[in-house]
């Protein structure tokens, strides 16, 4: 495999390969901006990988009162699943458990998409007959009761089936601490890209998965070849110099905000890892096989 070096940062001439899913967006607003993002993180809790949790979560931005439709301060959140099927119990779920709960809490559609999702359907139940609909041009909302006031939720959100989940980086290096600040300045410069998140914790994985498992049952396991101590025992893709290996995984509305969000973390790295004991970036792929979606590091260079 052949490599390029960019400001003493070896990246392979690999691609990373990502999957097709379904994506929704909410907008999650509150009294206050810490309320509304206490709501969306709790909302978005236990959403990292549809391998073990229901669905992919996570913030995109935060939104100003002007962004909102209500006036008021708040979050965009993002989920991610294989299926609109898949992505209708989490959404259910999430927010019937997470939002409908939080104080001063409201939830809208985050989504401009002809393509529709129930999102009122469970938690306006919650309402035991009370509730009530207001239509506000094309816009169906309910008011439901609840002990602080009323919580306020749109009737549907809107739902793509051309979302991308998996666009990744692998990132190794020599200093296990530098290599986490490095890959922490890779992951905020992605928050600032629109439509995309990175849904492990902080951002950040260092369990990266192959597919398949010697145990019966197991769908994934670990990536021995970038396991820093197994060096000696598998086909390794560590040098002997590689202490550690963290990964930045990314899900996205559309394939270009993911090609976007790669581009932007890869310059992060560039510019700032080797100061911090970064030597390689490199990404995970099934030789093409798998995923519909690649993207090639060499296209994604500054």
């Amino acid at each position: 495999m052949s490599a390029i070096t960019r400001n003493g940062v070896t990246i392979d001439d690999t691609f990373a390969e990502a999957f097709g899913m379904s994506g929704l967006g909410l907008v999650i607003t509150a009294d206050t901006l810490k309320w509304a993002k206490i709501s969306a993180q709790v909302m978005t809790g236990f959403g990292t990988s549809v391998i073990g949790c229901g669905a992919e979560c996570g913030i995109d931005r935060e939104l100003s009162p002007s962004e909102t439709p209500d006036g008021r301060p708040g979050v965009r959140v993002l989920m991610f699943g294989f299926s609109p099927d898949a992505l209708k119990p989490q959404l259910l779920n999430r927010v019937g458990q997470c939002v409908l709960t939080s104080p001063g809490s409201a939830c809208y559609n985050g989504l401009d998409s002809p393509t529709k999702l129930g999102l009122a359907s469970g938690p306006r139940f919650f309402g035991d007959g009370w509730q009530t609909a207001k239509k506000l041009g094309k816009r169906r909302f309910w008011r439901v009761p609840v002990m602080d006031g009323e919580f306020v939720i749109e009737d549907k959100c809107g739902l793509t089936t051309e979302a991308v989940g998996g666009g990744n980086l692998l990132i190794l290096g020599r200093d296990r601490a530098g290599l986490l600040e490095a890959t922490e300045a890779a992951v905020d410069a992605i928050a600032k890209v629109d439509d995309v998140i990175t849904p492990f914790p902080g951002g950040i994985v260092r369990s990266g998965s192959k597919v398949g498992s010697k145990y019966k049952g197991a769908i994934a396991s670990t990536n021995d070849a970038f396991c820093p101590t197994l060096k000696g025992a598998v086909k390794t893709e560590c040098s002997p110099d590689t202490i550690a290996v963290l990964e930045i995984v990314i899900d996205g509305l559309t394939s270009k905000s993911v090609a976007e969000a790669m581009r932007v973390g890869l310059k992060t790295i560039i510019e700032t890892g080797a100061a911090k004991g970064v030597t390689r970036v490199s990404a995970g792929n099934y030789g093409g096989k798998l995923g519909q979606h690649h993207y090639h590091l060499k296209d994604l260079l500054p």
